[in-house]
């Protein structure tokens, strides 16, 4: 975890995983670095929430693998949903819910996340028939917002295509994003 400038309860905090996705933000905008999956990011998460002050929004920007043909460029989401926990059999064994999908607005991407770098085309066609996009930290962030009662939105610039030679499509383009990205921010944020 990394948090860069100071939490305010008057300006957005900015959530990344990696410092090639916040490269080019502007230096004037708290960023925190979670590092890269679910337990990194709620944990990072929730401890700058705890020490207070909370910001006004959490903006959870990043990049994410496409799970359907042609999608790219950037997507807020809607929906985000953990594709690697089984909600439906842990309900059906304790008729309790964990997990279940977050709606963060009406209108936007459906996206699952999960703590493993989806790069083959079996996995991505499984995923599509649920979701749009995906990635490793967005339920995270979006779950430990929700708990401290702090709006959030997912923003996602498409990164690769989550199937055979993501990883090294992730490599080759991840600086890309990152300008598109602080561009994003500059536009929504000023």
């Amino acid at each position: 975890m990394n948090l860069r400038g100071t939490v305010r309860a008057d300006r957005p905090l900015v959530v990344l995983a990696v410092g090639e996705e916040a490269r080019y933000l502007p230096p004037d905008l708290p960023v925190l670095l979670t590092g890269m999956g679910k337990v990194n990011a709620a944990s990072a998460v929730a401890a700058v929430l705890a020490a207070g002050p909370r910001p006004s929004l959490l903006l959870n920007l990043g990049t994410a693998g496409a799970l359907r043909p042609g999608w790219v460029g950037i997507h807020e989401v809607a929906t985000v949903l953990q594709h690697d926990l089984d909600t439906e059999l842990l309900r059906s064994l304790t008729g309790e819910t964990y997990g279940a999908p977050l709606a963060l607005t009406t209108e936007g991407a459906v996206l699952a996340t999960g703590d493993t770098f989806v790069a083959d085309d079996a996995a991505r066609d499984r995923l599509a028939r649920r979701a749009d996009l995906v990635d490793m930290e967005g339920y995270a962030v979006a779950w430990a917002a929700a708990r401290a009662g702090v709006p959030c939105r997912l923003v996602k610039q498409v990164s690769d295509e989550a199937g055979e030679g993501a990883a090294r499509t992730w490599r080759e383009s991840v600086d890309a994003c990152a300008r598109d990205l602080a561009e994003w921010a500059g536009r929504h944020l000023a």
